[in-house]
């Protein structure tokens, strides 16, 4: 599937990880014996053999250190957003028809959904296939899902993704939340990536602009809905305990 395809894995593992309290960039927060990512790229061997390419920025040196040859790498110098970030792996995505894009922070994404994914992106042609997930409330071990970005709908179709610092209280409360994984049809997104703009809080080139464009232009984005405990992913000290409980 991925040979005949040409799909290409890229991990976003640039991140600084302020609150942390740690000076370790943080995909490799521990995590029961290894780090956030080492999680991830154990599930990742499970469906392919190809290495997925690790954008790395904060500490890059040590990144690859701890790697070491399971990825290649592309250094993202200044942290300017995840769109940013997807852009300075253009020159190694080259021969690709279609990339599967992962955040390096997220380590219990099941193999189960990265298949669900590509299958259901070449399937369905769609310009943008990605995970998303539902929770009741933003409570108890739910609480790190209060910062993800928000599902934009109007009837029923996907408009957008707000993310949460530049959400009005009503898009706060929207309980559809987006988990940071994608699968973009490639040369889609080299047509576009360039047009999304830092427009925002965070002054930031953010990736999910994409779904905005994509919609106003009758691209076709699908979704794969995954189970809320796969998206967890940790931003403190504290939602990294949380991982720790967790992980099974």
């Amino acid at each position: 599937m991925f040979k005949k395809e040409k799909i290409k894995i890229i991990i976003l593992a640039a991140g600084k990880g302020k609150r942390m309290q740690s000076d370790l960039p943080k995909v490799l927060s521990p995590l029961k014996g290894t780090h956030m990512i080492g999680h991830l790229l154990e599930t990742i061997g499970k469906v392919t053999k190809e290495k997925p390419i690790a954008i790395i920025g904060h500490q890059a040196e040590l990144v690859k250190k701890e790697l070491g040859d399971s990825c290649f790498y592309v250094l993202q110098k200044k942290q300017l957003g995840t769109g940013h970030a997807v852009i300075c792996a253009q020159n190694a995505c080259k021969k690709a028809k279609h990339l599967l894009v992962l955040s390096g922070d997220q380590p219990f994404i099941s193999e189960k959904t990265l298949k669900n994914l590509i299958k259901k992106h070449l399937h369905s042609k769609a310009k943008i296939t990605f995970a998303a997930t539902k929770v009741p409330n933003f409570e108890d071990w739910r609480k790190g899902f209060k910062t993800f970005g928000r599902i934009l709908r109007k009837n029923k179709k996907i408009i957008g993704i707000k993310e949460y610092k530049d959400a009005n209280e009503k898009e706060k409360n929207i309980k559809e939340i987006n988990t940071g994984c994608y699968v973009f049809d490639a040369k889609w997104l080299w047509k576009n990536l360039g047009k999304i703009k830092n427009k925002n809080i965070q002054k930031e080139y953010y990736l999910t602009d994409l779904l905005c464009l994509a919609s106003n232009k009758n691209g076709k984005v699908e979704t794969v809905k995954i189970r809320p405990r796969e998206a967890l992913g940790a931003n403190t000290k504290e939602e990294l305990e949380l991982l720790e409980k967790l992980v099974v």
